[in-house]
């Protein structure tokens, strides 16, 4: 880890120290103490996860997104100001399964007493993450392994793209909000049961896109799409792996360009976050379109100055893939 995280790590230990000799609060135990009309301080490392908070926890609840409006999160360190402020957090939700390298030694500096930990992907079923292409490219072997690859664990992280995971990740906040807050658990599981009914709708919407699908494959900026690909019964082939700052090799570059060729795939998606200087090059030498297809990591600035949220954005998602799947 980098000399400017294990700053950060001292620093949120130092703020550890100070506060033991506060009153002891067990996680399984409603919030108590202080202000009693303080709102529980929820902090979030993705969007999708402040959504969800949002959703549930309503005007109850303050909901802090570490990542800021229009960062790409896969490489982003926190600040010491950051893991200062996460020090006071009540419930802390981050997405797992290896997104947020900078999670694990956040987490050990936190006080367990006041903060309760929730790793929203704990217990699903993951998708094992794969490099893209490599069959396609083992004459390659070890050279394009160093040149190309960043590890970024055994799963792919990006599971609230399936809506009933993303379900199943709301659970786990509503049901750690209901336990710090009891006060208002009615209205946090009345506000889950409206989230999950819309999510529910997403999926229905989803499923029937990909039945009236003429194509089922559809190519990517890089391989963020998996688990809705696997939700739907479609294909995902991307430009590169999880990591969306690896770019292909010249000779990758035109294996991708024969493959949108010999696949008859019309359009080559990239993403709001990433630049789409390699999608471009490929739709041009393949003679197809572009269209944006947003991996929901975050918002871009125009998306929060619109209003624009993770439903309305994975219904624009769902248009796009069926102008690209016809």
């Amino acid at each position: 880890m980098k000399k400017g995280l294990m700053a950060i790590v001292s620093l949120i230990a130092a703020v550890s120290i100070a506060g033991c000799g506060a009153a002891e609060q067990t996680a399984s135990t409603p919030q108590t103490g202080g202000d009693a009309n303080a709102k529980p301080k929820v902090y979030t490392t993705i969007y999708p996860l402040e959504y969800v908070a949002k959703r549930i926890g309503g005007d109850h609840v303050e909901v802090t997104n570490i990542i800021p409006i229009g960062v790409e999160p896969h490489d982003f360190e926190p600040t010491a100001k950051d893991m200062v402020a996460l020090a006071g957090a009540d419930i802390f939700a981050y997405n797992g399964s290896g997104l947020e390298l900078w999670v694990d030694k956040a987490v050990g500096n936190l006080d367990k007493n006041k903060t309760v930990i929730v790793n929203a992907s704990e217990g699903l079923e993951l998708l094992k993450a794969t490099e893209e292409h490599e069959h396609e490219h083992e004459h390659e072997g070890e050279a394009a392994t160093e040149e190309h690859g960043h590890d970024h664990g055994e799963f792919d992280p990006h599971v609230w793209l399936d809506p009933t995971k993303l379900k199943a990740q709301a659970e786990k906040v509503k049901n750690t909000l209901v336990q710090k807050d009891q006060a208002h658990a009615a209205d946090y599981e009345k506000n889950y049961a409206q989230l999950a009914a819309d999510l529910d709708q997403l999926d229905q919407e989803f499923q029937n896109m990909a039945a009236q699908a003429a194509k089922k494959e559809f190519m990517t900026s890089h391989s963020a799409f998996s688990y809705l690909a696997n939700r739907y019964g479609l294909e995902q082939v991307a430009i590169s792996g999880l990591n969306p700052a690896d770019e292909p090799s010249p000779a990758e570059l035109k294996s991708l360009v024969e493959h949108v060729k010999e696949h008859n795939i019309s359009y080559v998606l990239f993403e709001s976050l990433v630049s789409p200087k390699v999608a471009e090059v490929i739709a041009k030498e393949a003679g197809v379109k572009t269209a944006t297809l947003n991996p929901l990591e975050g918002l871009t600035e125009d998306d929060a100055k619109g209003g624009r949220d993770y439903l309305s954005i994975m219904r624009d998602n769902l248009e796009t893939l069926k102008v690209a799947l016809q």
